[in-house]
C-alpha cells in the first residue's frame, strides 16, 4: 500500500487552508441565524408564526417571493430577542431543501433591509470577510469553555469567537488580505512588532498627564539601548533628535498607507522610519490596540490603521489625541474619589499619553473632515497587570458571551468553577458592572461605552470582583449636566433629549449586553430569562434604596420605566456602512424604531 506523504503547504495555500465545504456550511448557518434575529429584533423582517410549540415556536421568513422560505423554531425572550434554534434552520426553494448561504440571505432581503445599490458590495465584503474569520476560528486549535476559566488574560482574548453581538457584518476587516488577517487579528494570535517613526515636531502634538512627560515616557517604553539606536539613526541622516518625537505605528498602516500615502513627509525627512519593536505585542479584539507581552508592565499602544470595520475606518484624529489625556486625568479624578466606585473596585485604565502626527496635504488641503485626516496617531493605555492583587486574574467581558466550536458556553463553565450558585455569581457581578454604571448617571450624569469588549473583570476564584473600563478619550460623555467639564475637554459635554439620556443604559447594557447574556443563560444553563431580569432589578432597586438622594431623578430617568427606545444599530451599519455616526454629534445619526417593553417594569416598586 502506498503511504499517503503530507504536502507541504505554501503561503497561497494556507490562506484558505481552513475554508472547506463542512466549516463553510456551518459559519453561514449561524451567521444566518445571528441575521434573522438581529433584523427580526430591528423589524427589518417580520418572521410569520407558523406554530406554537410551548415556550417554542416554528416560524417561516420570505421576501414576498413565493418559491423560496426560510423555516425555524424560535423562543421570544425578554426585549423581543429571538432565541433561533440553530439546528432547525433550514431554506427551501420551490419546496426543496437548499443551502444557507449569508450573502444569499442578504440579497433576498437587501430591500427589506434597505440596503442602497451602492452600499451593497461593501456590505457583502464585510459578510464575506466576516465568514472567513468565522471559519477560521472554527478550524484553529482553540481552548475549551473549560479549558478557558484557567487560561491566562491574552489566552482568552485570542480565543474570543463572536465579535460585537449586536452587529451582523462585525468583522468586515476590509483592507486586510490573506495574509494581513494571520498576522494581524487577536484570533490568529501572532506576535507583533510595531513600527517606530521619528516625527517632526513641527507637525506632530504630544499631550500626556499632568504627571508624566514625554522623557519619561519613552524611557519606560523603550529602554535606554533603543534610545540610544534612535538617536544613532537620525544623526546618520544629518538630523537633529532633538527636533522629532517618536511614534508607534502599525506595520500594515506602514507599509499600505504611510509609507505611500505620505511618502512626500518620508521624502522630506519630516517622517523617519525607525526600524521595528524590540518588544513583541498581540492584537486585542478591537485590531488596533496591542498588550505588549515582552513586558506585560508595560502600556497598552493604541494605533490608527485605515480599515473598515462595523461602520467606521478605524483611524485615529490627531485632533481628538490632543485632549485625550486631559479627559482621562479628569474622569480618573473624578471616579478615583468617589467612595462608591472605590467600593466596588471599579476603575478605569488610563490613555496616559497620546501623539498625533498632521499631514498637511490633507490636514490643510481638505475642507471637510476625512479619514484620511486619521492615518497617523498612537495613544498609550495603562497596563491593566500592576491592578491584579494575590490570587486575581482578567478576563474581557466580552467572554461572558462566548461559545466554543463544540457548542459549551464559557459562562457556565465559569460559575461552575467558582463553586458559587448561579444567583450568587449574578449579583456579584452586577454588583460589579451595573451598580457603577448606575451611579454614574445618577451621581455624575456619566455615560461610558461599557459593551463587553471595553469592560476586563477581575476575577477571583472565576468570581467577579472588580471591573476595568477602557476605551476612554473616544468613547464617554458627559450627559446634560449642570456642572459641565472643563473647556479643555468640552468634547464629552452632550446635549442629548432629556428622554434619550438614559439609552446609555437601557441601549447599551440592556439591549446590547443583557440580551445577549440572558440568551445565554437560558440556552446553555436552563436558568430562567425572567429569573436574570429580576436579578438586574434588584441591583438597581438597591441602589436606588441605598441612596435616596437620586430619588427625584430617578423618577424622571427611570430604569424601570414601562418602555424604552427601540436603538437600531445595524439599520446604522446598512444606512452608511463606511461612517454610520457623526462623532461629534452622535445623536442625529441614530435609528429609533418603536420601543421595547422593560423588563425591570414587572419589578418596580409602585
Amino acid at each position: 500500500m502506498n503511504e499517503l506523504v503530507p504536502i507541504a503547504l505554501g503561503a497561497a495555500e494556507r490562506a484558505v487552508q481552513h475554508l472547506d465545504p463542512e466549516i463553510w456550511a456551518k459559519v453561514n448557518r449561524h451567521l444566518v441565524r445571528k441575521a434573522i434575529a438581529e433584523f427580526a429584533h430591528e423589524r427589518l423582517i417580520e418572521p410569520r408564526l407558523v406554530e406554537n410549540e410551548g415556550e417554542w415556536a416554528r416560524y417561516a421568513l420570505d421576501n414576498g417571493d413565493p418559491n423560496f422560505e426560510y423555516g425555524f423554531r424560535a423562543r421570544r425572550l425578554s426585549l423581543d430577542h429571538w432565541l433561533i434554534d440553530e439546528d432547525s434552520l433550514e431554506k427551501r426553494v420551490v419546496g426543496l431543501a437548499a443551502p444557507i448561504e449569508a450573502a444569499d440571505f442578504i440579497l433576498e432581503f437587501q430591500d427589506a433591509l434597505g440596503i442602497k445599490d451602492g452600499m451593497a458590495p461593501i456590505y457583502l465584503e464585510e459578510i464575506s470577510s466576516t465568514l472567513y474569520g468565522a471559519a477560521f476560528k472554527e478550524a484553529k486549535d482553540w481552548l475549551s469553555a473549560e479549558e478557558l476559566t484557567r487560561a491566562d488574560y491574552q489566552a482568552v482574548e485570542s480565543a474570543m469567537s463572536e465579535g460585537h453581538p449586536t452587529f451582523v457584518a462585525n468583522n468586515g476587516r476590509i483592507g486586510f488580505d490573506a495574509s494581513d488577517y494571520r498576522a494581524y487579528t487577536p484570533e490568529a494570535g501572532s506576535v507583533v512588532r510595531l513600527v517606530w517613526l521619528a516625527v517632526a515636531k513641527a507637525c506632530a502634538t504630544f499631550t500626556s498627564l499632568s504627571t508624566l512627560d514625554y522623557r519619561s515616557l519613552m524611557a519606560a517604553e523603550l529602554g535606554p539601548e533603543t534610545l540610544r539606536a534612535f538617536e544613532a539613526r537620525l544623526r546618520a541622516l544629518a538630523l537633529d533628535p532633538a527636533d522629532y518625537l517618536y511614534l508607534p505605528a502599525h506595520p500594515w498602516q506602514w507599509f499600505n498607507k504611510l509609507a505611500v500615502t505620505f511618502a512626500a513627509d518620508v521624502a522630506t525627512r519630516k517622517i523617519v522610519c525607525l526600524g521595528q519593536s524590540e518588544d513583541r505585542y498581540l492584537p486585542q479584539q478591537s485590531i488596533r490596540t496591542f498588550f505588549n507581552v515582552s513586558r506585560p508592565d508595560r502600556h497598552y499602544v493604541k494605533t490608527a490603521i485605515s480599515v473598515l470595520n462595523m461602520g467606521f475606518m478605524r483611524g485615529l484624529s490627531p485632533k481628538y489625541m490632543v485632549a485625550t489625556p486631559a479627559i482621562n486625568e479628569w474622569l480618573w479624578d473624578l471616579v478615583a474619589g468617589d467612595p462608591f466606585f472605590r467600593s466596588k473596585n471599579f476603575s478605569i485604565l488610563r490613555e496616559v499619553a497620546a501623539i498625533g502626527y498632521r499631514y498637511s496635504v490633507y490636514d490643510e488641503g481638505l475642507r471637510q473632515d476625512s479619514a484620511y485626516k486619521k492615518m497617523l496617531a498612537a495613544l498609550w493605555r495603562e497596563s491593566p497587570m500592576s491592578r491584579l492583587k494575590t490570587g486575581e486574574r482578567l478576563m474581557t467581558m466580552a467572554s461572558l458571551l462566548h461559545v466554543d466550536p463544540d457548542g459549551d458556553a464559557l459562562l457556565p463553565a465559569l460559575i461552575a468553577a467558582s463553586g458559587l450558585e448561579p444567583d450568587e455569581w449574578l449579583r456579584r457581578y452586577l454588583d460589579a458592572y451595573l451598580a457603577p454604571l448606575v451611579h454614574a448617571f445618577y451621581a455624575h450624569d456619566l455615560a461610558f461605552m461599557p459593551h463587553g469588549e471595553n469592560l476586563i473583570m477581575v476575577l477571583k476564584d472565576n468570581a467577579p470582583v472588580g471591573m476595568l473600563m477602557k476605551d476612554i478619550g473616544e468613547e464617554i460623555g458627559v450627559l446634560n449636566a449642570t456642572k459641565r467639564p472643563p473647556k479643555e475637554i468640552e468634547r464629552i459635554d452632550f446635549r442629548v433629549r432629556e428622554d434619550a439620556k438614559l439609552n446609555c443604559i437601557f441601549t447599551d447594557v440592556f439591549d446590547c449586553f443583557f440580551r445577549y447574556l440572558s440568551a445565554t443563560l437560558v440556552e446553555h444553563c436552563g436558568f430562567a430569562d425572567n429569573r436574570f431580569w429580576r436579578l438586574v432589578a434588584e441591583c438597581v432597586q438597591g441602589y436606588l434604596d441605598a441612596h435616596p438622594g437620586h430619588a427625584e431623578k430617578a423618577k424622571v430617568h427611570d430604569l424601570f420605566a414601562e418602555t424604552f427606545i427601540r436603538n437600531c444599530l445595524n439599520r446604522l451599519q446598512l444606512n452608511d456602512n463606511q461612517q454610520m455616526l457623526d462623532l461629534l454629534d452622535p445623536e442625529k445619526s441614530l435609528q429609533f424604531v418603536g420601543t421595547l417593553d422593560n423588563p425591570l417594569a414587572a419589578f418596580a416598586k409602585r
